[in-house]
């Protein structure tokens, strides 16, 4: 079928006011056959998805499917951020850089499943995801065209809203006080108080209400770097022992915090986020790694690490290059096993200490600072002076 007889289009939708002016736009002023698709990579629950396929319906169009990759999402991108204790600017877990990247491919290839001829999304010009979805459109459906309607229209929110009022459609569009976007791996939070360089987000701000005080001790297992076990229980997949951790510590108020980064467009961008579970995971696996791995193999992790998350957050996930980052990271988890402790606290939590058959710091041959077994006092004499030779070589010439 020819682009200019298909007039199929599949919409990223998330039932707001933006998406919800895009699907009228697009079969009004384009007339165009509106096909809707949310992604869920682990932030909407079973009644929120029911509310939005309702509202998408309301809106007229001629389908509406929610594509769960939640799974996948973990398999194919979390994991790797967690095997690569990856913090943006030692800070932000990546949480919405990662799920939005990962919704841009499940659209586009939902939209080649349909055989549509144009794609459409609802951002704004301002931002870092229109880069992500255009980007991810371009690569996996060239023969696509991409539609941006809030983007090329530079709309004011009260002309969306009038327009919707002029073809029948009334809602409660009344702009929350803060933007909430919920994931497997992490909650941002955006409100006037992140458009400054100074002010910090409420407690109000934040979704999930400190409600416990009371320290606790949680024991996380963990299988060749993967999270599989609280306490007593075991799960059938990490993700659902993240959902776990994640129901268990967010109470605390624990992994509050503000990003302030630099976007792909070369802006700056400050966000509020809570992810108690990422954050406690990564800086839990990261201390099982420094039990059993070399010291070598976690100077490299950190600098390969390091890129696999800027490249992520830069749209250049698709490069084959991260895949061979996720090899590399992947190989390196084979000892990252055994138990780690970790007590909760308001809004903090402490890493208590590990158990690993892969400890390499219980080994026979020392114990730093008390006694060394496998090797003598003079072993180490002589260790030292062919060590120093390059130094007492530099240092004779420099006087």
């Amino acid at each position: 079928m020819s682009q200019t007889a298909n007039n199929t289009v599949v919409l990223a939708f998330s039932g707001g006011l933006d998406t919800s002016y895009c699907v009228k736009y697009l079969a009004i002023e384009r007339g165009l056959t509106v096909h809707t698709a949310i992604v869920n990579t682990g932030g909407f629950s079973v009644e929120e998805l029911a509310r939005i396929e309702q509202k998408a319906y309301a809106l007229g169009v001629a389908s509406h499917t929610t594509l769960d990759k939640t799974e996948a999402f973990y398999q194919q991108c979390v994991k790797y951020l967690l095997f690569g204790n990856i913090l943006r600017n030692q800070t932000y877990p990546l949480s919405v850089s990662a799920e939005r990247m990962f919704q841009a491919l499940a659209i586009a290839e939902y939209a080649k499943q349909l055989g549509a001829a144009y794609i459409a999304h609802g951002s704004t010009g301002a931002g870092n995801d229109q880069v992500r979805f255009d980007l991810a459109f371009q690569v996996l459906v060239p023969e696509v065209q991409i539609l941006t309607p809030i983007r090329e229209q530079r709309l004011s929110r009260e002309a969306e809203i009038a327009y919707l009022q002029a073809h029948g459609v009334h809602d409660n569009w009344e702009k929350a006080a803060y933007s909430i976007n919920q994931g497997l791996w992490g909650t941002s939070v955006g409100g006037r108080e992140t458009l400054t360089s100074r002010q910090v987000l409420p407690d109000a701000a934040y979704p999930t209400p400190l409600t416990q005080t009371e320290p606790r001790t949680v024991a996380l297992h963990w299988q060749q770097g993967e999270l599989v076990g609280l306490d007593e229980q075991r799960f059938d997949s990490p993700v659902e022992a993240i959902q776990a951790l994640q129901a268990l510590a967010q109470p605390y108020g624990i992994g509050r915090d503000i990003h302030v980064g630099d976007t792909i467009i070369g802006i700056k961008g400050r966000v509020g986020f809570e992810a108690a579970a990422p954050l406690i995971l990564i800086k839990a696996h990261h201390l099982l790694e420094k039990h059993t791995l070399t010291k070598w193999q976690q100077h490299w992790k950190e600098q390969l690490a390091n890129w696999y998350g800027m490249m992520l957050h830069e749209a250049l996930f698709l490069d084959p290059v991260m895949r061979n980052i996720e090899s590399f990271l992947t190989d390196t988890q084979t000892r990252v096993s055994g138990t780690v402790w970790v007590q909760l606290h308001p809004h903090r939590f402490v890493l208590e200490g590990i158990e690993s058959p892969y400890d390499l710091m219980q080994s026979s041959f020392g114990q730093y600072g008390e006694m060394n077994s496998a090797w003598s006092g003079e072993d180490v004499k002589g260790f030292t002076k062919i060590l120093a030779n390059q130094l007492k070589i530099y240092q004779s010439l420099q006087k």
